[in-house]
């Protein structure tokens, strides 16, 4: 019997944990000095933000349609390319709004910011 993975899995609970995987990933590639808005980038430049945004959130890394389904539902514009012209054949392009919405995310629930909010809190005893 095979097991869902979290992007398999159409729950509410499911789609809301989708969204915060890709918000952190898009903002923490904006975080990384990489321009975002109104670029048409290859899902190849966006993968490794993806897994970084899986690896610290503890989701399941994505798989490109699960990845494109979650861009497209934020309101990106996602292009799908010849299989021939890329290993991950789609192209995502942000609006400035959710490059914006996304970075918010990432710097709210970054755990750099937790940690230095923990910090802070110890030095005030």
């Amino acid at each position: 019997m095979k097991q869902s993975t979290l992007f398999e899995n159409k729950s509410p609970a499911a789609s809301a944990d989708g969204e915060r995987l890709t918000l952190f990933a898009l903002g923490e590639f904006q975080a990384r000095g990489k321009d975002l808005v109104n670029r048409e980038l290859p899902l190849d430049r966006l993968r490794g933000a993806l897994r970084r945004a899986a690896e610290v959130l503890g989701f399941e890394e994505p798989g490109d349609d699960a990845a494109v389904a979650s861009f497209a539902a934020l309101g990106a514009r996602v292009r799908r390319v010849p299989a021939f012209v890329a290993k991950h054949p789609f192209r995502v392009t942000v609006a400035q709004e959710l490059a914006d919405r996304a970075l918010k995310f990432y710097e709210d629930n970054s755990p750099q910011k937790k940690s230095d909010a923990e910090s802070d809190v110890a030095g005030d005893d």
